[in-house]
């Protein structure tokens, strides 16, 4: 079967699903990216994996809209289509039994197209929830209907994701589940690798003394770290002992350690943005993962997480919680809540016996999403799809 996957930019997650799909379908994957804004690691990665199927291209017009950073809250800037002159042909050059897209406003106008003139079977890979489109506007939604009706299929992130396609009006029946994988086997190996004469030196370098809660991620308003100090600054009086790693940078990065230093919080370390080496010590260091987020599609930190055994603290503004929190690994609470958030934080310190058999619970549950579960998922959703 070939399969040509028309996706704007990916990151280094996406690689594994990318070669297991290739494996699966005999080396006929191709991959088109738009090669100005993919990092130079990523590319090289898939070109070792696909060779000159891996079609990155340059230039692109963009209509409507303005530019709106990834870190923004969802549906902002206005409707903002990008172009690339000879997609379309391009795409068609590969002569696909299938094409698979990223989103309705990607590159994926070039599969809407060659499956409104050519009739080639189109999958969309989804990930909104109905949480991040609570402010979609009337001309979107106007849009999305009209490019449904030249989608034969979409694969849905997970539970909150159906649940918006379904209000959206998509018809059940040609929804299927499963799209999202983080490559944490690096991340397991590494943690694997860290002794305890590292630990004990980064615990010293930050005085870290107790049971550690860890963030990982972007200091941001839409990650709901200033929302966690405000809470913090209060739960902390009556539970001295944990910590808090609130490890990244971002543009709330000297607002959240001005907040720290102006309210006397002594348990909240922030040390920034730290080398990609270094992240696996932070969390074999970690006792809990706590991600306070007001909005996210799918939360990648959250698979990592679990797959450092980890138990899980997470914002039920996370599309990831239905299938990865559960009571038997964690936590969901409503971090625009101030007395949820706290007492969230409170019952968690009184679960500190349950926190080893949750991490080894985030274990087992986490085997459902690897990259190479996620990726028969979708080329078995490929196959269904093809042979309608």
């Amino acid at each position: 079967m070939r399969i040509t996957w028309v996706t704007r930019s990916f990151l280094d997650y996406r690689i594994p699903v990318y070669k297991e799909i290739n494996r699966l379908c005999n080396n006929q994957l191709t991959v088109i990216y738009f090669a100005d804004v993919v990092p130079e690691r990523c590319k090289e990665k898939l070109c070792s994996i696909l060779g000159n199927r891996a079609v990155g291209l340059s230039g692109e017009i963009r209509i409507g809209g303005k530019r709106v950073e990834n870190q923004s809250f969802a549906n902002q800037g206005g409707l903002r289509i990008p172009l690339r002159p000879g997609l379309i042909k391009k795409v068609r050059k590969t002569k696909p039994d299938i094409i698979l897209s990223d989103g309705f406003f990607q590159w994926t106008y070039a599969a809407l197209v060659n499956n409104a003139i050519w009739k080639t079977p189109h999958l969309m890979l989804y990930e909104r929830t109905p949480h991040t489109e609570r402010e979609v506007t009337k001309t979107r939604v106007y849009a999305r209907k009209i490019a449904a009706k030249f989608i034969t299929a979409i694969s849905c992130n997970g539970s909150l994701t159906k649940e918006y396609l379904l209000q959206f009006g998509y018809p059940a029946k040609r929804l299927y589940m499963g799209n999202m994988a983080a490559d944490s086997s690096g991340l397991q190996k590494a943690i694997l690798e860290v002794n305890e004469q590292q630990l004990s030196r980064l615990k010293g370098k930050y005085k870290i003394k107790g049971p550690v809660l860890l963030y990982v991620g972007q200091i941001i308003p839409r990650k709901g770290i200033m929302e966690l100090l405000f809470v913090w600054k209060d739960f902390e009086k009556e539970n001295p002992l944990p910590q808090l790693v609130l490890l990244g940078d971002g543009e709330q990065f000297e607002e959240a350690n001005g907040f720290i230093k102006n309210n006397n919080i002594k348990n909240v370390h922030l040390p920034g943005k730290v080398n990609y080496s270094e992240v696996a010590q932070f969390y074999a260091m970690a006792d809990v993962f706590l991600i306070p987020t007001l909005e996210d599609n799918w939360s990648l930190v959250v698979p990592e997480a679990m797959a450092c055994g980890l138990p899980i603290i997470c914002s039920g503004y996370n599309g990831c919680w239905p299938e990865l929190v559960k009571k038997g690994n964690g936590w969901v609470f409503d971090p625009l809540h101030t007395d949820e958030f706290k007492n969230t934080l409170q019952t968690v310190c009184k679960d500190k016996d349950r926190w080893k058999k949750m991490g080894e619970n985030s274990l087992e549950i986490i085997k459902d999403f690897t990259p190479e579960k996620i990726s028969q998922r979708i080329y078995e959703t490929c196959l269904k799809v093809t042979h309608e």
